[in-house]
């Protein structure tokens, strides 16, 4: 029996070309069906094929008129609860200056000083966006609060907007501990992470050059396991680093950034289920080089790619745009990148009810202006996404 306030059963149609992202379904990786049509009922895909062969009954039926459809995109690493911008910080790194990860202590600042009306404000407008280019799942960071009660309502709002959640205490040493970073995270494993952990899904830390080392991320990791929490970890994204490999020693989820790896590195990578999740929204803000995708996809790795959307390193929430700088620079093709920003966030964050139009999985779809995903770096920067479906619902047209 259909609970109360569920969707109708909707028959989107005539879809020009349909990315599946399940290969028995359809041609190669994406399992692309041509002239399709997807059954919804109660929110799930219930029925995907070939729409000659579209079964009857549904309440409803929506024509997509030849359109491109494809799975919501999964956005895998987000920082959205904050307060403030970095304009001013942007400007100068475009002037030449180095971006050395000090910044972030001024969006920590100006975090701390906002009501949780205001860091609700700009998480409701931020998620909208994403949600409007075509996001219908968010990973949501915290990070900008480093104090125990600063963390616990910075994830007490990314609860209410996403269910993914992810503390990320140690993201930089904040400033009344300047000089005693040992003594931060001393206190992140053995107060912080226990008063955080019943609000979170996942541990993170930000293992780079000007922020915590191989020990200490190792530290922070240990405690949220303690507490429950799956690790996942910012690595070598200013340089090589011993990151990537914490990460697989762990068994973290996903190690994001990368962007400066060996061939140590790649060889871990890809003999692990750890997920290199790409963000190169960051390389696009900073002027800094790209991760080579090429060489992590030709050595088995699995790759998803994300926005990183925070407010001074990659102030986006389109994945869109993700994907058309990660075919232009980093050498993967559309395929490639659609998949990863789709069912490679999907994996990253351990879910396989997501990032894909299989039978019982989440009726998430985007429908573009476009007859082809390929569009999507076809036509960068062209706001293609016409409709957006979460559970069964039409919430973007």
């Amino acid at each position: 029996m259909k609970q109360t306030g569920s969707p109708p059963s909707i028959l989107v149609d005539d879809i020009g070309e349909l990315v599946t992202n399940v290969p028995e379904l359809g041609e190669d990786r994406l399992g692309l069906i041509r002239d399709a049509a997807v059954l919804f009922v109660d929110g799930v895909v219930d029925w995907v094929g070939p729409r000659a062969q579209a079964p009857s009954g549904a309440e409803m039926r929506h024509d997509l008129g030849g359109r491109a459809a494809l799975p919501g995109f999964v956005d895998s690493h987000t920082h959205l609860v904050f307060a403030g911008d970095r304009a001013v910080e942007f400007a100068a790194r475009m002037s030449g200056e180095e971006y050395d990860a000090g910044g972030i202590r001024d969006t920590v600042a100006a975090t701390r000083a906002a009501t949780d009306g205001q860091l609700e404000a700009t998480v409701v407008r931020l998620a909208g966006e994403a949600l409007r280019a075509g996001t219908t799942t968010l990973e949501i960071k915290s990070g900008y609060g480093q104090t125990i009660v600063d963390e616990q309502r910075s994830l007490a709002v990314a609860a209410r907007h996403a269910r993914e959640t992810t503390l990320l205490a140690a993201h930089v040493t904040p400033p009344e501990f300047a000089g005693r970073t040992d003594d931060y995270v001393r206190m992140v494993c053995d107060e912080m992470v226990d008063a955080c952990a019943a609000q979170a899904k996942w541990i993170d830390v930000f293992c780079e050059r000007g922020a915590f080392d191989r020990d200490q991320s190792a530290a922070v990791l240990s405690a949220g396991m303690r507490s429950g929490l799956v690790p996942r970890v910012h690595a070598n994204q200013l340089g090589p680093g011993p990151g990537v490999q914490l990460a697989v020693e762990v068994g973290a989820a996903s190690v994001d950034h990368v962007s400066h790896t060996t061939a140590a590195d790649v060889e871990a990578l890809a003999g692990a289920d750890t997920v290199a999740t790409l963000l190169p929204g960051a390389e696009f803000c900073t002027r800094s080089a790209y991760p080579d995708a090429r060489r992590l996809l030709d050595a088995g790795v699995t790759v998803a790619l994300a926005s990183d959307c925070n407010p001074g390193t990659s102030y986006t929430t389109d994945v869109g745009f993700c994907i058309a700088l990660a075919v232009r620079e980093m050498r993967m093709t559309p395929a490639e990148a659609v998949w990863s920003a789709t069912m490679g966030g999907a994996v990253a964050l351990r879910r396989n009810d997501i990032g894909r139009l299989g039978i019982g999985c989440h009726a998430d779809l985007i429908a573009l202006d476009a007859p082809s995903h390929l569009h999507l770096a076809y036509r960068p920067g062209v706001a293609l996404v016409r409709e957006v479906w979460r559970d069964g619902r039409l919430v973007v047209r």
